[in-house]
């Protein structure tokens, strides 16, 4: 009984219905949202500007700045609540609205970029131009939010217009941009995502329109209701399944650059060769390597190539090309033939600092793999240490290398014998007679 009155307690958190405004209300300010002439008009026009300098800028902070003042969520809130309802004459009156909406602010951000001298395609542009799931999911739960918004008594203190400018305001711009500078192929990108953000946003009115029971406007045949949702599924589907496509292969693109940059760290020196720049191209499969250092045959190339398998990269494209070589004759300038040398310098430092990180590495993992195997043996040795130590003795003439293993014991002491043998047993399992064994509590 106890965990049932829980769960109802839970449940009641997200219960709308207490909060829920009067229904005529909600209706009117829907209605009202609507009509698109004016000030409404104006204030979209000018937040358009906006976001199309912070696009032009490559500013974030324009952007979002831009966002709080768009008014685009009318238009499209009421188309989706008027397919709840089924109030076909509002519908018509949203979609023309925003359809003019949609056309001014093409107007406004096309004439900004026709006469910004700046026409460099910048990330935030460039991210507007390809449509994947994960908009989808932006433009879905946007709408979700501005719509419970409206229908709240307690409007709280979100902004829900900013939630629908954030999957619109920027498509808008970016398409602007695409006419402004005939590529065209950023103006069809950037309306594709316009068109998937402005079906989600419809949609998730709809849903919650139908899940809070607005009610419908007048009797409605149920031949017509089915023919409605059946386009409503029809487009879904005709927007969604592409951006699934695009969100798979956004996935693949990213994974391929995760494996290629862990793949170059790997080879980014290599045999008198160390790697001056790469390039990585996630939709051909490329991968291009720049070295410089001493001249590279087929088989050290093909070495370099075959490693790309270890990274999990299937069938890459690896061009490796010789930037610069310093084992080649003299050119006959002296300035060249130093950097040459110092280059020379500096890669075999390189090499040597590689190769006593490695040393002390495998020196962690010789303690390590003592511990394992004598633990078992003696389960009082808690812990292991091994290293290599330069030993200087006033009786010798030079110094020694001797090997220094250290145990952590718990309570219980080893006896003499015991330690006797576990010496003897290290002297062969590291195969060094020169070798001192401490233990600590």
């Amino acid at each position: 009984m106890k965990k049932d009155n829980l769960i109802l307690k839970i449940l009641s958190y997200f219960n709308l219905e207490d909060e829920l405004d009067d229904f005529d209300r909600i209706h009117e300010n829907i209605k009202k949202d609507v009509v698109f002439k004016g000030t409404n008009l104006w204030i979209l026009m000018f937040a358009i500007i906006v976001a199309s300098v912070g696009l032009n800028m490559n500013s974030t902070a324009v952007i979002i700045g831009a966002m709080l003042i768009s008014p685009l969520m009318g238009p499209i809130n009421g188309m989706g609540y008027s397919i709840a309802i089924y109030d076909m004459p509002l519908f018509r009156q949203a979609l023309k609205n925003f359809s003019f909406a949609v056309f001014a602010s093409l107007v406004a951000s096309t004439t900004y970029f026709f006469l910004s001298p700046i026409s460099t395609a910048h990330s935030e542009l460039l991210a507007r131009t390809s449509p994947t799931i994960y908009d989808v999911l932006i433009a879905l739960f946007g709408g979700l939010a501005g719509i419970v918004a409206i229908s709240s008594r307690q409007k709280g203190n979100v902004i829900p217009g900013v939630a629908i400018a954030t999957a619109l305001m920027p498509p808008l711009c970016t398409a602007g941009y695409g006419l402004a500078t005939a590529q065209f192929e950023f103006f069809f990108g950037a309306i594709f995502l316009f068109t998937i953000n402005t079906v989600f946003i419809a949609i998730s009115s709809v849903a919650i329109s139908q899940i809070l029971k607005f009610p419908i406007s007048k009797e409605v045949a149920l031949a017509n209701r089915k023919r409605i949702n059946s386009w409503i599924t029809v487009v879904i589907i005709l927007v969604a399944f592409p951006s699934i496509y695009f969100g798979y292969n956004l996935v693949q693109k990213e994974r391929f650059v995760e494996q290629a940059n862990r793949y170059i760290e790997s080879v980014s020196i290599y045999d008198g060769n160390y790697l001056l720049k790469s390039n990585i191209k996630p939709e051909r499969r490329f991968i291009q390597l720049t070295y410089a250092g001493l001249s590279m045959n087929d088989e050290q190339k093909e070495a370099i190539r075959s490693r790309a398998t270890d990274f999990l990269l299937q069938n890459p494209e690896v061009v490796i090309q010789q930037g610069l070589t310093i084992d080649q004759p003299g050119s006959g300038n002296s300035e060249t033939d130093n950097l040459k040398a110092q280059l020379l310098n500096l890669n075999t430092a390189l090499q040597q600092k590689d190769k006593l990180i490695d040393s002390i590495s495998t020196q962690g993992l010789i303690g390590k793999n003592i511990l394992d195997e004598i633990k078992n043996i003696y389960p009082q040795i808690q812990a292991c240490s091994f290293s290599k130590a330069t030993v200087f003795k006033s009786t010798a003439k030079r110094e020694e290398l001797e090997d220094i293993v250290v145990f952590s014991l718990s309570n219980n002491m080893l006896k003499a014998i015991e330690k006797e043998k576990i010496e003897a047993w290290l002297k062969a399992r590291i195969d060094s007679e020169k070798i001192q064994v401490f233990y600590t509590n």
